[in-house]
């Protein structure tokens, strides 16, 4: 995955002239609960699903798909990947997990309850993450276009740009469908795009800094930012990250300067 140092930079200067005129909403956080995470999982993809998480791991000769248990971080059942792939997002649509890889063009379809593997498809490009809105599966690959895909085919059927301030916004990694918005978490950095599924536009940006404190981090082990769940049913969001020892249910709220311009 290919990384410019100015991103962070940028879209920090960008949150700040947002905020100024409120333009777009910056928001932080407030962690509701902190449940155990598996430090040697490289976080690539993550979703909830009927009480139990599902993650995708990457890193070539050590990817994989797991079924997790939230309240212990145990793994329930897991499958490898392949060596040669590096594994990416995951999302679920009628009884199967249907997962990309990032540089091979190859994505697989496994059946949801036996994660046996069923069949493999094919895309140009870098895949990156995956979610869904009921009726297409949405697509990153790093740049500032996500992609809907057919769920029966796979094909393409459209792209969307993604643009903040009007400007486009790159590195767009795990993505989850939360409420009819898409979040994306942009990559290389401890933000979180909400997008308008429609326009492309961004109508919020959540600051998720000093998440995992750094008394928890290990150097040369723990990365970054990556891994976003809901849990519709109970309104529950989850977030986490590449090798860390949490994942954090976490509740949005605005910040103290935007509860001030909104009154």
């Amino acid at each position: 995955m290919r990384f410019s140092g100015a991103l962070a930079a940028s879209l920090l200067a960008l949150a700040a002239s947002a905020m100024s005129r409120a333009a777009v909403p910056v928001y932080t956080y407030e962690v509701v609960h902190t449940y155990p995470h598996d430090v040697h999982a490289f976080t690539e993809g993550l979703l909830y699903l009927n009480g139990v998480l599902y993650e995708s791991t990457g890193l070539e000769g050590h990817s994989s798909i797991r079924k997790v248990q939230l309240e212990s971080g145990r793994v329930l059942q897991k499958i490898g990947i392949a060596a040669q792939y590096f594994g990416e997002g995951i999302v679920v649509w009628d009884h199967q997990l249907i997962s990309l890889t990032w540089k091979s063009h190859v994505g697989f379809v496994f059946d949801l309850a036996t994660l046996e593997l069923r069949r493999r498809f094919h895309y140009e490009g870098e895949g990156w993450a995956l979610t869904q809105d009921g009726k297409r599966l949405i697509m990153s690959d790093g740049t500032a276009d996500l992609r809907f895909l057919d769920p029966a085919t796979l094909h393409e059927t459209g792209r969307l740009h993604v643009t903040l301030d009007g400007r486009p916004i790159t590195q767009l990694n795990e993505l989850e469908y939360v409420k009819g918005e898409i979040f994306a978490n942009v990559w290389q950095t401890d933000w979180l795009a909400r997008i308008d599924p429609g326009t492309g536009q961004v109508l919020g940006l959540i600051d998720l800094s000093g998440l995992l404190a750094l008394s928890e981090r290990t150097p040369g082990q723990t990365d970054v930012l990556n891994g976003i769940a809901y849990d519709a049913q109970n309104d529950r969001l989850f977030v986490t990250g590449k090798n860390w020892p949490h994942l954090f249910e976490i509740r949005v709220k605005p910040t103290d300067k935007m509860a001030q311009m909104n009154q």
